[in-house]
């Protein structure tokens, strides 16, 4: 099993599109790249920490590879746009890749290259990866507990309608 550490906004925007994947066997939102020990999501959402809202993904390398994870995260979340995902604002919603070795680095080091070859002006942080707070209890699987809360209604099924169209041969299938 390997690891990757993604933050893309909303931490449970980022979530719901990666727990769709086959291979992907557990995503757990959290917090990571801050300056405070054990931080609460109010800590965090007042954007004094300095961490990001991430989510830590196990997978299964034999049924999907860190490039495909990669390629999803870049397509399902704006990469162009300095600590804003939509109507989330603030260093915390901030594009980030945490790699966890130097295969990691040297992948999203090539897809960010490709991106910025096709002329996009990609912000995304690539840092090694730091420690990995997990995010509390309700915020964990969020969409699938809530799916009809407001802001999940709003956000995430156009990411999941996206992930579908471009992305079918990486879908789980139950």
């Amino acid at each position: 099993m390997q690891q990757a550490l993604f933050g893309g906004g909303c931490f449970w925007c980022v979530e719901a599109v990666f727990l769709q994947l086959r291979g992907v066997e557990k995503v757990v939102s959290g917090y990571a790249g801050g300056i405070v020990q054990h931080p609460s999501y109010e800590q965090v959402c007042q954007g004094t920490t300095q961490h990001a809202e991430v989510v830590l993904i196990d997978f299964d390398e034999q049924q999907i590879s860190y490039a495909q994870l990669l390629n999803v995260f870049f397509t399902t979340h704006d990469p162009t746009t300095l600590n804003r995902q939509g109507n989330d604002i603030g260093t915390q919603y901030r594009s980030v890749i945490y790699y966890f070795n130097d295969e990691q680095k040297q992948l999203a080091e090539h897809m960010i290259h490709s991106l910025e070859d096709e002329g996009l002006d990609i912000v995304t942080e690539l840092s090694p990866a730091p420690i990995f707070y997990p995010a509390e209890d309700e915020h964990q699987n969020f969409y699938a507990r809530n799916p009809s809360q407001g802001y999940c209604n709003f956000s995430i099924p156009p990411k999941l309608s996206k992930l579908r169209a471009k992305f079918m041969d990486l879908l789980k299938t139950e």
